[in-house]
């Protein structure tokens, strides 16, 4: 029962891991990139024991020739590969029990991720509160744009001047009268 959950883990792992960064991936399948990644990620290479490189010829060793991706089965075959390399103090199964701890629910990370930069510069730049002349026509009180209104002057065909502040009340006055 133990090892079914680890399996189910591992196997969770592998998907996530798989469809990272590919809008296309099923989960099935993972490619290189992936492979180092989840390598990586769950501290699999040690810069020691295994490195990049011990990564790349792994994944290399357990593909199909001409394949570009490996399958769960080969997943499982690169792990019992890269066990006793990083484990070499344990025996050969409690080595790929290690590695399989490593693994089991981890999710790929975005250390390092480039993210959106918001300095002051940027803020100044998009406060619509201090834009000055005909920029600032183009943005209501809240700082949301007006559209096709903001940006050119659309002709009202209703007799009075653009600015005249009293339009539309020609009407009222004569009815008074």
């Amino acid at each position: 029962m133990a090892e079914s959950t680890e399996m189910d883990e591992l196997l969770s792992a592998f998907k996530k891991f798989a469809v990272h960064g590919d809008t296309k991936a099923t989960g099935k399948e993972m490619n290189g990139k992936n492979w180092a990644k989840l390598c990586k990620d769950c501290k699999v290479v040690d810069s020691k024991n295994v490195t990049s490189t011990d990564v790349d010829i792994v994944f290399t060793k357990v593909k199909a020739k001409t394949s570009r991706v490996i399958t769960y089965e080969e997943f499982q075959k690169a792990l019992e590969e890269l066990a006793p390399k990083r484990f070499k103090n344990q025996s050969k199964e409690e080595a790929l029990q290690s590695i399989y701890k490593l693994i089991e629910g981890k999710e790929p990370t975005n250390v390092g991720v480039t993210k959106v930069a918001k300095t002051g510069a940027v803020d100044r730049l998009t406060d619509t509160t201090k834009y000055t002349g005909s920029h600032k026509e183009r943005f209501d009180d809240s700082g949301k744009g007006k559209g096709k209104g903001g940006r050119e002057e659309i002709v009202e065909h209703t007799g009075y001047v653009g600015a005249y502040k009293n339009a539309g009340t020609y009407d009222e006055k004569t009815k008074d009268k």
